[in-house]
């Protein structure tokens, strides 16, 4: 079935142009050519053919739009004409003419003929002849029955001819016979009834690719890498495509896999809610194998370290990412004991390296305990992890004031999205089995175990190593086996999501003495899983990876080793293996848990063969057409080329063969056994094998002699003939993997090239980009629609696993939604937008790359290797995707079929460097993979005009047996001519900073050489190239639209030696046939910009055009002549043409020559008379030489000009070079230095505008001031209108309530109360003040950021209402809600902490402020060059990223001066202007350079971050100052053991400029034995200060005061300044007027005209008017610009032997007063705060409900000796304790005891400050600032064993509970909800008494209440306490009187009696009493009886 549709004329047209139609049906486009110059009638006259698999639906729509074509800018549509097919599809013929209808939908005058034919199919299978299928070999079931309707929409065969479906060439239809098929291929399954089948079916499509590819063609553009596309190439659009070629890849180095230098840093502030009774803790960083230790801190459980480490490493990127950074916590170790771990936190260093600015700052890394998994939280650590590479700056968040952020579950460490209660899970990784690994013995000691033995071993005993989160497990070894099996699981327990990123899983050969990696492969988790809502936890497999490293054949030390171990590209296949990875997570409440986390090894069942998908037969086939820039050192012996898949077609070192399975040999073959692995064995009975013709794979070309090309290259003599190869193997056949990340690829690639467009058209500031924009998210949105319905396909494939079906799911999501948000998008792209958009789409562009990886391999890649003598030489690897077939257009690999530039490389570490960037072949290859099943299609890419040459055959031959080599009889002639027109910025390859550069231009077998240019980084060589007789094998046509690529190789020549490689670029050429015109627009050719690469890295440009022009019958008469003359002064060198060149006109350029600075000795001579030259395009201009550069380094004259002829074009014009040459005696010179300005742009001069400049009109114009300009965005500039006298009024008032406002904001603890004097302030307030302003700017701004981010998101998630919940947007959004909750809790707090209430701050004074920059003032202010510019000089050559020689070190000086260029002649305007000095040309008002004194004032305030420098992981810094010969050491003044030292000191030094101009401030580590270490320093160029327009000499405060601390700093006064800046801009003014106004130019400013002195006295003044106008300076029209502010500027430290990385940072500034001029007086007191120092008196009076602890010996009572003990934190060895309360019986107990505990304290910063040695060794003291807080804790006494600790409370001296009132209104709230109880700072209220609780953590780590206590806090300060001295406990002076304790209270062994009195009376009274009674009755009866017979007898005796 075929729609044809033929477009005939469309008529009425407007106008006269070039015009083309698009006629789309299904999605799929065609385009005409491009009609030239037609006027009103376009006769197209072409025809189209879509091959359609299903019927053409009634309601299914053509459509045809007619374009006006334009080679730069998009093309216009005219009009569109659509029409529904219903007609069409009944009667199956039509034609029509119709009116065109514009974008409005109303019809224009325009009308178009169209003829439109639709063949159906009368379903019969009759129509398909078998001969279009290869035999199917035993189909008993007849599954291949064809369906008619269940046909793909494939390529028709006429994309087999090279002529695309709907092309036609120069308007004569032409539609190749298309035989008797149309489809290459069945869907080979049946398919549902044919009515539900309309809906799925795909539409045919042609790849939109080609159609950029057409535009690169045809566009009069070479096509070359998609970096260095020029527009034009784009968005032409024409018709002619071909499809035979892909892109080559420009970048030749593999990146990875070479060591970089990386710091990471960590601090370490404290640790919190650690589990466990009065600990010691250590907390222990590891990195890797390397372990630091913070210091011990005795009995806490929340110790403050603030401890800072630094680790550096030298390694690859991956290695250091896998690195798995360990932060735990250990208790009570010491030199005798490990101690025992409380609990750990890990992460990747990976983790931390994707985060923004590659840092976690401030956060809480959760503890967990490694042995217990069922424990829960074990604490929190607060810490700040960075992670820098070279050449990353690292943003710190400002150091002034942390405010202790408590909330510590909103600030966990933990990355954007990951949940904050993080589970335990089971991550299994099952190991099944694996095959084809390499021998990994040598074969010697086999043969003699064979011997001994007698039996045959595999050499190699296997085992898999699993790796993660730190962790490794390993299986069991398979001894002798090259395909063990295993069948055993990992299983590793981790919390779940793991802050480890990859599964490291690694094949290794156990070995008696060291075991060997054989191959590794590492498991992305974030790809196999998805955290979105439906998302999925990790799942993969079973699967097979493939692994690859180093090359198979065994040796004893293997130089590729580390390719097995994962790092660098493979370069052979080693083994694959099948495995699988499940999580599962764990509920750690149940009980039968294992709970340690133990890496396991347990075995697992076996699964089934059929369970990674069915086994299929895959044909792979190569064509070698050119081989060529084959390397000279292997050119002398016989070359072949192998080409491999996994083990297949691999001869020397491939498949060892199992020894075990004995395998039958073959007839046919005598290798064949070799090649196919095993897996025949399930798959292919012999019989097939037979049936299938016997076919022997042939993977290698016949060896070959080399030719020579030229010096350095050789080449193949491939010419007509080319050989090929062909190989069969059997893969699990899982191509729909590959097939849908195909398709993301192709989009990605697609929106690459789209984005580098538009990057283009932005840079070279074409017009239109945002339509380029909305081009690309057009083509995007439609390809994610495509993709949808393409990846539904083949859902019940064999072998699919879990995470096949749900990546497939979460794709199509993503994909849908990526969609939706690109149309959106799409319609928000503006002019003005633009550029935030792109940036919004590179995000798509990352996240659909993201996606197309795919981790479950299927088919293993494909290597080329060229092999010389049997060894291997160099390789190609091309992953096996690429080159995949599929019927589907989409789906196919993008240089499958298609003829690739293929460059090999050598492999390994022998690729890295130099030996990397020469290429050591270039070949063009044609490859295609696919399903033996479909292989008849595999020759239609290739370019036409061949015959198949086959292997002879003894077998009665089938048709299907491959080709050995193809034999062209097409050949074309043609002549190209290279027009090498210039370079620039070319890499420096000579010592003398320069090159000698010549060009090679290598195009086929030919290559020719351009001259060489000595002593220029920016050669114009100018020349034309002519190739003759080149001879190209293939149809014209196509070689019209495809011709091959050119190398252009830029060398260096040296004197001595070969010449050395600078860099290489490519380029394709426009081609013209014979019967062709030569003309526009396609000829001449235009030149263009192409990127020149050294490796990786770029190496300059190149502009040349390049023209392949066919030779016909009548010879090179025909060619277009080669106008201009040989040029006479170079010779028989041909220059570029004139039609090519660029138009030139004239130019001035005027220089100013400033001076020469810091320039070093050349070959150890000083440098004495230097002179600068100039040189641009062949003319120049020298400056005036400098006769002693000691003594002066300035020029005599300023000013000098050339003219010179520069092109039109600003994008064309050649750099300049500045050179620097040293004038020695008898008339030599040396080169010093030189330096190349690529673009002269930034010196273009544009004449005042003036309209624009004089803004005229009139009346008043307000400008309103800012209340407070610190917060104000700097770019903001009012527009004003320069005639009319604009008023600026500032509002005072205003004013005020805009300070109350934003001091509501503030925290109260700034400055307190007691500060409100005046007096008390000093410069810190100030400069925290200012800070606190900055960090809330910096609030406010992130605050918004996320808040637009937020909004556009809602945007897109409610326009695209139809968009599932799940989508991203939304996610964001939530979370970013969840953030902004956060902050705004923090603003409720912080308003709780200040005080009681909020009202005090209104009545606060207003402290000014000056401006914190964080970062250096330069950056703010574009280096001071103003009007000075510097230009580095560079000698020596440059160094490549390897050898680490940054550009810093070949800096041998800098040029100061300027450029300024225009067009001549110059309007006289300019000229006539009052005081116009013809000497100085444009360069007017300037200052003059003589020499000039100036005091330089250097103010440091203070240093953060230093990189450690002792052993102890700390520093000792001091501050070094060096200007010119004079130099400062502060050494005295050390700072001892401190990384954030506060300096506060001002340092002056005079200077003379222009001798002394570079001040460098450095930061030293003081030591006590050898020599002191650089921590950093940092340059300021003081000269570009020092003349500036900003004037940077001294900062201009915020407001004007005599006295106090914010006195005026400089001796002008703000009057004097602004009369002398009108007076140097020739302004008029200042006119003071009354009222408190002032007229500037034609300004008016308002402002307060009162000032007070020290006496309080008012006085009259303009100063403050004056002011007004400086610091608004930018307002003044044509002079105007930003003063520069009374600031602090942030700078940071480097170190040379750590180049690029930060070692720290330095706050300072500087001032600058010329001598001249009145002294300034004398320097602000900057000094740091002394701390001040107090008393904290603390009374424990009672405590009560303390738990009772000990049971009594006699009684068995419950009762506690209760004793309180206190301490202020960091002072542990000063606590104090009560008395002990004895036996108390209800936990009550008496005190009345003092504690007194002496501190210093540090108002402003909220810390006490501690110094004290750090041990017994140290040298001094050292100072700690610490958080104030009081640590009060309950201890119940034992006599003989240690006491028992109870409870415990922490109260922050500035912010803690308000105490309760009585004993039963205390409760354990206090200390949990601490944020919401009213907070009392000691420092504000003095004194406080109440109850508080005593906590303390039960067994399930739950917070209980173990007592309370009664307590008086009262703060002093220290002469407050002096005056009114107390003793400790109840001593005088000012005793507390005893406790009244009941009488139970004492010690039983000191008083005897009276215990047995207290215990034994008290309880047993009665007892005792009853006891008494009865012993006394007893007495009486013994009594009784005693006497009793004695009484008788005498009573009956009667005695």
């Amino acid at each position: 079935m075929a729609l044809l549709v033929h477009l005939k004329t469309v008529r009425d047209l407007r106008g006269k142009g070039d015009r083309i139609a698009k006629v789309t049906f299904r999605g799929l486009s065609f385009y005409t050519r491009v009609l030239e110059n037609c006027e009103d009638e376009a006769r197209f006259d072409e025809m189209f053919r879509w091959p359609i698999a299903s019927r053409v639906d009634e309601n299914e729509m053509l459509e045809l739009q007619v374009f006006n074509y334009s080679k730069i800018f998009t093309n216009r549509v005219i009009g569109t004409f659509r029409m529904v097919l219903q007609k069409v599809a009944e009667e199956g013929q039509l034609e029509v003419t119709d009116t065109l209808i514009d974008d409005n939908n109303t019809a224009i005058r325009t009308s178009v003929t169209v003829d439109i034919k639709y063949t159906t199919m009368d379903g019969t299978v009759g129509v398909w002849s078998d001969g279009e299928f290869l035999d199917v070999p035993g189909d008993p079931e007849g599954t291949f029955q064809f369906e008619t309707d269940s046909l793909l929409s494939g390529h028709s065969h006429g994309s087999g001819s090279g002529v695309s479906p709907g092309r036609s060439i120069h308007g004569i239809p032409t539609f190749r016979k298309a035989g008797k098929g149309v489809f290459s291929a069945m869907k080979l399954h049946k398919t549902k009834s044919s009515k539900d089948d309309h809906k799925k079916d795909e539409p045919a499509t042609l790849d939109m690719e080609d159609l950029d590819r057409k535009a690169l063609r045809l566009g009069g553009a070479g096509g070359l890498d998609p970096d260095c596309i020029s527009l034009a190439s784009v968005t032409a659009v024409t018709t002619n495509v071909s499809n035979k070629r892909s892109k080559p890849d420009i970048k030749m180095e593999p990146s990875s896999g070479r060591p970089v230098d990386y710091q990471i840093s960590i601090t370490v502030v404290e640790a919190r809610q650690l589990v466990g009774l009065n600990m010691d803790p250590v907390v222990c960083v590891e990195i890797g194998e390397d372990k630091k230790y913070t210091s011990m801190k005795e009995s806490t459980n929340c110790p403050y370290y603030n401890e800072y480490f630094v680790f550096e490493f030298h390694v690859p990127p991956d290695v250091m990412f896998d690195k798995i950074l360990k932060l735990s916590v250990i208790h009570s170790k010491n030199l005798l004991r490990s101690g025992t771990l409380v609990g750990t936190f890990k992460l990747d260093v990976g983790t931390v390296y994707s985060q923004p600015e590659h840092q976690f700052y401030h956060k809480w890394a959760m503890l967990s305990d490694p042995d217990d998994i069922t424990a829960g939280c074990k604490g929190y650590i607060k810490c700040d992890i960075a992670v820098v590479g070279k050449g990353d700056n690292i943003k710190t968040p400002h150091k002034a004031n942390e405010t202790d952020e408590d909330d510590i579950e909103g600030n966990l460490l933990l990355p954007e999205g990951v949940p904050l209660e993080r589970q335990w899970a089971r991550f299994y990784v099952k190991i099944y089995r694996a095959e084809g690994l390499p021998k990994m013995n040598t074969s010697i000691m086999a043969n003699v175990k064979k011997a001994f033995i007698g039996e045959n071993r595999d050499l190699v005993d296997p085992y898999v190593q699993v790796v993660f989160a730190g962790q490794r497990g390993k299986t069991s070894v398979q001894k002798s086996s090259y395909e063990p099996i295993w069948n055993e699981q990992v299983v590793f327990t981790e919390m779940f999501p793991p802050l480890c990123k990859r599964i490291k899983v690694q094949i290794r050969d156990s070995d008696k003495v060291n075991d060997v990696a054989i191959g590794t492969h590492f498991i992305d988790l974030r790809k196999i899983a998805n955290d979105g809502d439906k998302g999925f936890l990790p799942t993969m497999g079973p699967a097979w990876v493939n692994m690859y490293g180093s090359t198979r054949h065994y040796t004893l030390i293997d130089e590729h080793q580390d390719l097995n171990e994962g790092l660098g590209e493979g370069v052979s296949f080693r083994a694959r293996l099948l495995i699988s990875v499940a999580v599962e997570i764990l509920d750690t409440t149940s009980t039968e848990i294992v709970s340690s986390t133990e890496v396991q090894v347990e075995p697992v069942s076996n699964i089934s063969e059929s369970a990674t998908g069915k086994i299929e037969e895959f044909f792979l086939f190569g064509s070698f057409l050119e081989a060529t820039m084959i390397d000279r050192k292997i050119g002398d012996k016989p070359i072949s080329f192998e080409v491999t898949i996994g083990n297949y077609g691999n001869q020397i070192d491939g498949v060892s063969k199992p020894t075990a399975a004995k395998k039958k040999k073959k007839e046919g073959g005598g290798e064949s056994d070799e090649e196919e692995s095993e897996l025949i064995q399930q798959n292919s009975s012999e019989d097939e094998a037979d049936d299938d013709g016997d076919l022997v794979s042939v993977s290698s070309t016949p060896p070959m002699k080399p030719v020579i090309t030229d010096r350095n290259y050789f080449h193949l003599p491939y010419f007509e003939k080319k050989p090929c190869i062909y190989i069969k193997s059997w893969w699990q056949d899982q191509r729909r993997r590959l097939y849908n990340s195909n398709i993301m690829d192709k989009i990605a690639d697609k929106m690459e090239e789209g984005l580098n467009d538009v990057q283009e058209v932005i840079k070279t500031e074409k017009a239109y980009p945002e339509r380029r924009l909305r081009g690309v998210l057009e083509e995007l949105s439609t390809g994610c629609n495509r993709f949808v319905t393409l990846a539904n396909k083949d859902q019940n494939q064999a072998g699919r696993t879990k995470l096949d079906k749900e990546r497939l799911k979460s794709c199509m999501r993503e994909m849908e939604s990526m969609g939706q948000q690109a149309k959106l998008i799409r319609s928000q792209v503006k002019r003005n937008t633009v550029r935030d958009k792109l940036k919004m789409v590179q995000n798509f562009l990352h996240r659909l790359r993201f996606l197309a990886d795919e981790p479950q391999h299927s088919i293993p890649d494909v290597f080329v290797w060229m092999m010389s003598n049997n060894k291997r030489i160099a390789y190609a690897r091309i992953p096996s995707k690429d080159i995949l077939y599929s019927i589907v257009d989409e789906e196919t690999g993008k240089d499958c079929g298609k003829v690739k530039a293929v460059f090999l490389r050598l492999p390994g570490k022998k690729g890295f460097g130099p030996a990397g960037w020469t290429v050591q072949a270039k070949m063009e290859m044609y490859l295609w993979l696919g399903l033996n099943k479909q292989r008849k299609d595999f020759l239609s890419g290739l370019p036409n005009g061949f015959e198949e040459n086959k292997a002879p055959r003894r077998s009665p031959c089938l048709q299907s047996v491959p080709p050995v080599s193809l034999v062209y009889n097409m050949k074309q002639v043609f002549q190209l001519r290279a027009h090498m027109y210039q370079a620039r910025s070319l890499f420096a390859a000579d010592s003398s900073g320069l090159s000698d550069p010549f060009a090679r231009v290598f195009f086929s077998t030919h290559s020719q050489v351009t001259e060489v240019l000595s002593e220029t980084l920016c050669p114009t060589w100018d020349q034309l190239l002519v190739f003759d007789d080149v001879e190209l094998f293939g149809e014209a046509g196509e070689l019209r639209d495809d011709p091959p690529i050119i190398v252009v190789e830029v060398y260096d020549q040296d004197t001595v030696g070969k010449a050395e490689f600078i860099g290489r670029t490519f380029a394709k050429p426009i081609t013209k046939m014979c019967d062709e015109h030569y003309g526009p627009p396609r000829f001449p050719p235009q030149l263009e910009y192409y990127q020149i690469y050294r490796g990786n890295s770029t190496a300059g440009d190149l502009l040349a055009a390049f023209e392949l022009l066919q030779i016909g019958q009548g010879g090179r008469a025909e060619l277009p002549p080669i106008d201009g003359p040989t040029d006479s002064e170079r010779g028989p060198i041909l220059p570029v043409p004139m039609g090519i060149r660029p138009i030139l006109s004239r130019y001035r350029i005027e220089v100013l020559f400033w001076g020469l600075r810091d320039l070093k000795r050349v070959n150890l001579a000083q440098v004495d008379r230097p002179r600068v030259d100039i040189e641009c395009a062949g003319r120049g201009v020298q400056s005036a030489l400098i006769q002693n550069y000691k003594k002066n380094p300035n020029f005599s004259t300023l000013v000098k000009w050339f003219e010179v002829d520069l092109p039109e074009n600003e994008l064309l014009h050649p750099p300049l070079n500045v050179r620097v040459v040293d004038c020695r005696a008898f008339g030599r010179y040396t080169l010093v230095g030189s330096h190349a300005v690529t673009s002269l742009r930034r010196f273009i001069y544009s004449p005042p505008d003036k309209t624009h400049n004089n803004w005229a009109s009139a009346g008043d114009v307000t400008v309103n001031m800012d209340a407070d300009p610190s917060v104000r965005k700097m770019d903001t500039v009012v527009k004003l209108d320069a005639t009319s006298d604009a008023v600026v009024k500032v509002d005072v008032n205003e004013e005020k309530e805009e300070k109350k406002k934003k001091k509501k904001k503030k925290k109260g603890e700034v400055e307190e109360d007691d500060e409100t004097d005046e007096s008390m302030l000093d410069w810190w307030s100030k400069y925290f003040a200012s800070i606190e302003t900055l960090m809330e700017i910096l609030r406010a701004q992130e605050a918004a950021l996320a808040e637009a981010e937020e909004r556009e998101d809602q945007e897109i998630a409610a326009e695209g209402a139809d968009i599932k919940p799940d989508d991203l947007p939304v996610k964001g959004s939530k979370g970013k809600e969840k953030s902004r909750d956060k902050s705004r809790n923090k603003e409720k707090k912080k308003s709780h902490h200040a005080g009681e209430g909020t009202e005090k701050h209104s009545s606060k004074p207003k402290v000014d402020e000056l401006l914190v920059y964080n970062k250096e003032l330069e950056a703010e202010y574009d280096n001071f060059e103003d009007w000075l510019h510097t230009f580095n000089l560079y000698r020596g050559k440059a160094g490549d990223d390897d050898e680490a020689a940054l550009d810093d070190d070949r800096i041998v000086g800098r040029f100061k001066g300027s450029m300024c260029m225009y067009k001549l002649p110059l309007s006289e305007e300019i000229t006539r202007e009052v005081g116009f000095d013809p000497n100085m040309g444009m360069f007017q008002s300037i200052p003059h350079n003589d020499p000039i004194n100036v005091l330089v004032r250097i103010f440091v305030v203070r240093a953060t971050d230093l990189h450690p420098a002792d052993v102890n992981g700390k520093a000792d810094p001091y501050v070094v100052i060096k200007l010119g010969k004079s130099e400062l050491k502060d050494k005295e003044n050390y700072i001892s053991k401190q990384l954030n030292p506060v300096f506060g000191k001002a340092f002056d030094m005079e200077a003379t400029f222009p001798m002394e101009s570079m001040l460098t401030v450095s930061v030293y580590d003081w030591d006590l034995v050898g020599t002191d270490d650089l921590i950093g320093e940092t340059k300021i160029d003081l000269e570009n200060r020092f003349y500036s327009k900003h004037r940077a000499t001294c900062g201009i405060a915020n407001s004007y005061s005599v006295h106090g601390y914010n006195v005026w700093r400089d001796p002008m006064k703000p009057s004097q300044i602004l009369a002398k800046l009108c007076k140097e801009g020739k302004l008029d003014g200042p006119h003071y007027g009354p009222g408190g106004r002032v007229k500037v130019a034609n300004r008016v400013f308002m402002g307060a005209t009162e000032i007070e002195d020290e006496n309080g006295l008012k006085k009259q003044t303009d100063e403050h008017l004056a002011l007004t106008v400086l610091k608004h300076w930018e307002e003044i029209p044509r002079v105007g610009c930003k003063l520069i502010p009374e600031h602090v500027e942030t700078r940071p430290l480097l170190n040379p032997d750590h180049p690029g990385i930060e070692q720290g940072r330095i706050e300072m500034w500087v001032d600058m007063f010329p001598m001249d001029m009145p002294a300034p007086g004398p320097a602000i007191d900057i000094s740091p705060r002394k701390p001040k120092k107090y008393e904290l008196r603390v009374i424990i009076w009672n405590t009560d409900e303390v738990i009772l602890e000990d049971d009594d010996y006699f009684t068995g009572e419950k009762s506690s000796d209760i004793f309180v003990r206190g301490w202020l934190k960091g002072q542990q060895e000063d606590k104090q304790d009560t008395d002990v309360h004895y036996h108390s019986l209800t936990g009550e107990g008496n005190f009345n005891w003092r504690f007194v505990f002496p501190f210093d304290y540090l108002m402003a910063e909220e810390k006490i400050v501690i110094s004290k040695k750090e041990s017994m060794f140290s040298w001094d003291e050292t100072e700690y600032k610490i958080p104030a807080r009081l640590t009060l804790q309950v201890w119940d006494a034992d006599h003989f064993s240690a006491d028992d600790f109870l409870g415990a409370i922490e109260l922050d001296l500035n912010r803690f509970p308000r105490g309760a009132k009585t004993a039963k209104q205390c409760s354990i709230n206090m200390v949990q909800n601490q944020a919401e109880l009213p907070c009392i700072s000691i420092f504000k209220q003095k004194r406080v008494k109440g109850w508080w609780p005593f906590v303390a953590r039960d067994e399930n780590d739950e917070m209980e209440l173990t007592g309370k206590v009664e307590a008086e806090l009262h703060l002093m300060s220290a002469e407050e306490a002096e005056k009114s001295p107390v003793g400790l406990g109840r001593n005088e002076p000012d005793p507390l009187e005893k406790p009244n304790r009941p009488d139970t209270s004492l010690m039983w062994f000191v008083n005897p009696l009276k215990s047995i009195r207290y215990f034994i009376w008290h309880n047993y009274r009665w007892l005792i009493l009853k006891a008494l009674g009865l012993l006394l009755l007893l007495l009486l009866l013994g009594l009784f009886l005693y006497s009793f017979p004695g009484y008788l007898v005498k009573k009956m005796l009667g005695a």
